[in-house]
């Protein structure tokens, strides 16, 4: 089970994606074809389902044209490493069975 704030997300997401495919007048076996899925798979997404993967939502959402505001970036302060190949290393004085 996906904790309440992923499962609600995923919902919104599940929501956006069959109102904006309503609302386009796509069908489902068109946005299937277009984001290479099967038919139950867009079913499972349009109700929000943890099983399917980001990736899929994010590509209807893309698809859709409504990626930037059901999912804006990410601030690159929250994601850009100053060092790429640094690691996160425990620190010292901890007992090694935790490590």
């Amino acid at each position: 089970m996906a904790p309440s704030l992923v499962a609600e997300r995923l919902q919104s997401w599940g929501m956006c994606v069959r109102k904006q495919r309503i609302a386009q007048r796509i069908t489902a076996r068109d946005l299937c074809d277009r984001l290479g899925i099967s038919h139950p798979t867009l079913q499972r997404m349009e109700r929000g389902e943890f099983t399917v993967s980001a990736g899929a939502y994010l590509a209807a959402l893309n698809v859709l044209g409504v990626l930037e505001h059901a999912a804006p970036a990410i601030r690159n302060d929250l994601w850009h490493m100053d060092n790429p190949a640094g690691r996160a290393r425990p620190e010292t004085g901890h007992d090694d069975e935790y490590f």
